[in-house]
């Protein structure tokens, strides 16, 4: 089943958000990017995958490109080496592709500037404008300040050789890591704490996943990320809101380096959704402790896991234009991710009919040994997409819950003695009784059926009044392995301050249901496929564990939409 990455755009999302208003104000007539190609670039850290909170970032910065024609680079920020690993460089580049974005010939590394990062720092201490400090990381948060006292460091007015014989001794490896740092010499008594002489190099001796040992001393991000945009002449750095205070620092990197462009940041509002984490070092502790499976662990919130448990880009990619792009910090309901996907999957899952916890049903007025077949839509919306043959005989399987041996009022499905049923698509049938094990439990169930009501018609136009019955054919049934997935967390908001968020972590996340039974044809289901199983809900193949021996269904989401637009 081919991927439909392309997601419809609402009304909402078609109006201007202040981000695209900045822009056009920008390449009109006397703006600072007049007759410039638009150009942005989504810049990842390769040291874990891509979670829904960076598909906002990631598609406000693609999707900007496309709606100004413009250019989109991507590019890995892997200036701090400690957990960065090409696995994530690969990972981080096949999920983007999944969600339709390409970036074409212009995939670019921090580490790529490493050498003209250090050459313009070289050029800052010659201009007066850095010196190396020795202050350890402990007195450099003592010497910070306050907001009623400037910050402070004894080797602010080192003389501007000493400061270059050392910062070339710190590349060449003489020190030890947290010995020195290189810091701009910008204002000891402003109050953003941002631009108090920030540290612009630091020294650490570990092996980088491109550069090997080349380097062991590497650019802070607010000193690299600056640089890099001007030199591929980015004329929008789009970033989330916590770097609104690193504004000023951004701006001043640009103007004192002698850069060939002058980009200007953008901030916006970062993704929250309720009952989830996003934080790298949370989700990453999660898999380390076995609390998930990994990584793609179809309860995280990391692309792998939405894509192994059913999403679509295109339900995605919905979900983060239709959630707009604001200045203020809000969290989204996850129940409107969910819809978001239950739209998408509605107009393009396959129909398909599954039992999740069987119970044998038997037509005991159906002759035995006989057997047929009816034809059914894969899909009403989509009548291109024909229609199947499944198979019909004396045995069935129904779900248990369809079945009550002492009803309540009102109850509308199979009892004995009760109101006629419609089984989906194939006949009428009364229940006549049922079979217990030793145990009580109900292991048959007992019913006539119509003759004369094929397709589920009586033929004489008699009002049925009892519920609709899904069902599969015990003699043509496969055995599935089905798994149901819940929230992650209980709390809705498990990453607050005041909260343990492993404390919140919901034991009934996950529910193993084996002995399914499923239509015949899903033997044959491929990782990508998606169905509805009908009145269960949203379902596709495990992507890792699901073979056509053990067949292994994820559900997706359920039928019940519990959002409200």
């Amino acid at each position: 089943m081919a991927e439909e990455t392309k997601a419809p755009l609402t009304e909402e999302a078609e109006s201007k958000h202040f981000i695209h208003q900045f822009i056009d104000e920008d390449i009109a007539e006397g703006g600072r990017f007049q007759g410039m190609t638009v150009h942005t670039r989504f810049p990842p850290e390769p040291n874990g995958y891509l979670h829904i909170g960076h598909c906002k970032a990631l598609c406000i910065n693609f999707s900007t490109a496309e709606k100004y024609g413009g250019l989109c680079n991507l590019r890995f920020d892997d200036t701090n080496p400690a957990k960065e690993d090409v696995e994530f460089v690969d990972a981080i580049q096949e999920d983007i592709h999944w969600l339709g974005f390409d970036w074409g010939d212009r995939l670019f590394y921090g580490s790529d500037y490493f050498e003209k990062t250090y050459e313009l720092a070289e050029g800052l201490i010659k201009k007066g404008l850095a010196y190396v400090c020795e202050l350890t990381p402990e007195e450099f948060k003592e010497y910070r300040g306050d907001v009623n006292t400037p910050a402070r460091s004894p080797w602010r007015d080192r003389p501007v050789e000493e400061s270059l014989d050392l910062f070339r001794r710190m590349r060449a490896g003489e020190f030890p890591n947290g010995a020195m740092t290189l810091r701009a010499k910008i204002d000891l008594t402003s109050g953003n704490f941002n631009m108090r002489d920030p540290a612009i190099y630091r020294i650490n001796h570990t092996h980088h996943h491109r550069q090997g040992d080349k380097w062991c001393i590497y650019p802070m991000y607010d000193f690299a990320h600056p640089i890099q945009d001007a030199l591929e002449g980015i004329t929008h750095s789009l970033c989330s809101l916590e770097f609104e205070a690193h504004r000023p620092l951004y701006d001043w990197v640009i103007n004192n380096c002698g850069l060939p462009a002058k980009p200007r940041q953008i901030e916006f509002a970062r993704l929250g959704i309720n009952y989830t984490v996003m934080s790298k070092r949370k989700l990453r502790l999660l898999v380390e402790e076995g609390r998930v499976s990994g990584w793609d662990d179809p309860r995280m919130p990391t692309l792998r896991g939405m894509r192994r448990r059913g999403y679509t880009p295109a339900s995605i990619r919905n979900f983060c234009e239709r959630i707009g792009v604001a200045k203020a910090a809000s969290t989204v309901e996850y129940a409107f991710l969910e819809h978001c996907l239950r739209e998408d999957l509605n107009e393009t899952a396959q129909r398909v009919m599954a039992v999740i916890r069987p119970v044998k049903l038997t037509l005991t007025n159906y002759p035995e040994g006989q057997s047929e077949t009816f034809e059914v839509e894969n899909n009403p919306n989509r009548p291109e997409d024909g229609t199947r043959t499944i198979s019909f005989s004396r045995e069935l399987y129904v779900e248990a819950e369809d079945f009550l041996e002492a009803p309540v009022p009102k109850y509308k499905r199979l009892c004995p003695g009760g109101m006629e049923c419609r089984l989906k698509g194939a006949y009428l049938i009364t229940c006549t009784g049922c079979k217990k094990d030793e145990n009580g439990n109900i292991v048959e169930i007992f019913a006539t059926y119509d003759p004369e009501s094929r397709g589920g018609n009586p033929a004489d136009g008699r009002k049925v009044k009892g519920a609709t019955i899904h069902w599969v054919d015990a003699a043509t049934a496969v055995d599935a392995e089905c798994r149901l997935y819940g929230n992650l967390f209980t709390d809705p908001a498990p990453d607050a301050a005041d909260k343990d968020f492993l404390d919140c972590l919901n034991p009934d996340s996950l529910e193993v249901v084996t002995g399914c039974k499923l239509e015949a044809g899903l033997k044959d289901a491929a990782p990508g496929d998606r169905f509805q199983f009908m009145r269960v809900g949203y379902f596709c193949p495990d992507s890792r564990d699901s073979s056509p021996e053990h067949l292994v269904f994820n559900r997706s989401v359920g039928l019940k939409d519990s959002f409200k637009l």
